[in-house]
């Protein structure tokens, strides 16, 4: 046996076939639920895997994973890694141009898709190149000839019966491409099981052999819920459902996220472990806490942990005062990375976001690739399980990916420095630094002062092209709801007991909302546009 993930996963079914695997709410939408044990669930993935197959998927081949949330993303992904066909995720917020740029530059040959996205669909099929097969997960809708998903369900047996598999079978993750395209981090599987997933215990001591992930769970008992409430089309919650499968413990999902229905679903399902993305996810829980929610029994949840964005100190007490025995975890990662460590219990805007860091990550020069010393600036960087770079794009591969000594190392996009303790103090994306007057500004520590404001419900901070400093700093902000209008000395008066005098904005926009992905991720491409366009 090897570190492939569907040899794991099987794996983990034959000694917990009964227990409660994946359970799916409707939400918003019927409200109808799904329940798969573990043996329903591998027997639902076998009929997708041997589809593929029948279909003539071969191995190494790429099927994108063009979906909502729901239990049919993850049967296709466990019937890709079955098949030893390639998962590839697809935005479901795409549109043609960026459907036609994903569908080529991944290579695709397959695409399961919802079909409500039947459109968008269409209107990019015309210009793909190799996309060949098929298979709509909902009613039958013109412009797209697709096999439907029950019918490929049906067709499909649900014995096991594959080729032999490999720990260095792929897992392919697109990023956002909130700074650019996106690219796919090319992944070999066991790799990411120990990069992505822990090793089985994302808290303990990784598994030494393939084998003792099946015997841990045989030894365990059940009781752990896992629920992922951003996209499965992002790789966060796609990992942090299979860490709950190699656990053998149950994963819930929504359809989409609704702050009152996450928290109905927390108190019905007994959630013990939910993940989410940052202050534009846990904000609106705390204000459906005290509102239409107050009295929702959570005494079941022991951790909230966040990606891709931080939950801030201001919105963490704020949460912590109404559901007070919960672990908040801000992790630090990337699709490129995995999981690199996660936020002291002291990171905020006074001490910046400090991170205690696993032994494999670094803080490096980028031009010489060997570790700074205290209080210099460089860039994180990973050795060990790293990917084997980007799909279709060695200039980038070579720009990122190194070898020292004989490890290979990813170097990441995020700028920090370390103290005397060893904790390595995040400062922000290089790309979004903001050179203003000489001086470099990271967005994220701004935004986490903007708000601390009590006015402020969300914030993202850009540069504006500038004749005197060469950029200036600018907040676009989202009010309260029935919060007054703050002028631009409100906002910086409040700022000046938490940053350095060049930090504070010079420019105010308020706006309607904050434009982020599904996931809460921050789009700074839409915040500069805003900026720029309101400064004239």
């Amino acid at each position: 046996m090897e570190y492939n993930l569907a040899d794991l996963f099987e794996s983990v079914v034959d000694v917990v076939p009964d227990r409660e695997a994946l359970v799916y709410i409707d939400i918003p939408g019927t409200g109808a639920e799904r329940r798969l044990t573990y043996a329903e669930l591998d027997a639902a993935a076998n009929r997708i895997g041997h589809h593929l197959i029948d279909s003539g998927i071969q191995p190494g081949e790429h099927v994108g994973l063009h979906m909502y949330n729901g239990i049919e993303y993850l049967q296709v992904a466990l019937g890709c890694l079955k098949a030893r066909a390639v998962p590839v995720n697809v935005n479901y917020r795409y549109v043609e141009d960026e459907l036609v740029y994903l569908y080529r530059d991944a290579d695709l040959v397959g695409l399961v898709f919802d079909a409500e996205l039947s459109d968008r669909v269409a209107a990019a099929l015309p210009l793909t190149q190799k996309l060949r097969h098929l298979v709509r997960v909902g009613d039958a809708v013109p412009g797209v000839d697709a096999v439907a998903f029950t019918d490929a369900e049906a067709a499909g047996s649900p014995e096991r019966g594959f080729p032999q598999r490999s720990g260095d079978d792929q897992f392919i993750i697109y990023t956002g491409g909130t700074t650019g395209m996106p690219k796919g981090v090319m992944w070999r599987q066991e790799d990411l099981f120990f990069s992505g997933m822990g090793g089985g215990a994302p808290t303990g001591e990784p598994v030494k052999k393939p084998e003792e992930l099946a015997e841990r769970v045989a030894a365990g008992g059940s009781g752990i819920t896992f629920f992922p409430t951003p996209p499965l089309m992002h790789g966060t919650s796609t990992l942090t459902a299979f860490i709950g499968f190699n656990f053998g413990q149950r994963v819930v999902l929504h359809r989409k996220f609704s702050p009152e229905d996450v928290l109905r679903t927390i108190e019905q399902e007994k959630v013990t472990s939910m993940s989410l993305v940052g202050d534009a996810m846990l904000r609106p829980l705390i204000d459906a806490l005290k509102g239409p929610m107050k009295g929702t029994d959570t005494s079941s949840m022991f951790s909230v942990s966040s990606s891709g964005a931080i939950m801030s100190d201001t919105v963490r007490r704020q949460f912590l005062e109404l559901v007070p025995n919960v672990m908040l975890l801000n992790n630090f990662g990337s699709s490129e990375s995995g999981f690199n460590g996660t936020a002291t219990d002291d990171a905020g805007p006074e001490r910046g976001f400090r991170v205690r860091v696993n032994s494999r990550t670094q803080v490096v020069d980028p031009a010489t690739h060997e570790p700074i010393a205290v209080g210099e600036v460089g860039r994180v960087a990973q050795c060990g399980h790293v990917p084997l770079g980007y799909y279709n794009d060695p200039r980038k591969t070579a720009e990122t990916f190194f070898e020292k000594d004989g490890e290979r190392w990813v170097l990441l996009g995020d700028m920090a420095t370390v103290d005397e303790e060893g904790v390595v103090i995040v400062l922000g994306r290089g790309s979004q630094c903001i050179n203003t007057g000489g001086e470099k500004v990271y967005p994220e520590e701004v935004e986490q002062a903007l708000k601390s404001h009590p006015d402020v419900y969300d914030a993202l901070v850009a540069g504006v092209p500038d004749t005197k400093w060469g950029h200036h700093v600018a907040a676009v902000v989202q009010l309260r709801e029935g919060a007054p209008r703050p002028s631009l000395d409100d906002i910086r008066t409040h700022c000046r007991s938490q940053l350095a005098g060049y930090k504070i904005p010079r420019q105010l926009v308020i706006e309607d909302s904050i434009q982020r992905s599904p996931s809460g991720k921050a789009d700074y491409r839409w915040a500069r546009e805003v900026a720029v366009r309101a400064d004239g």
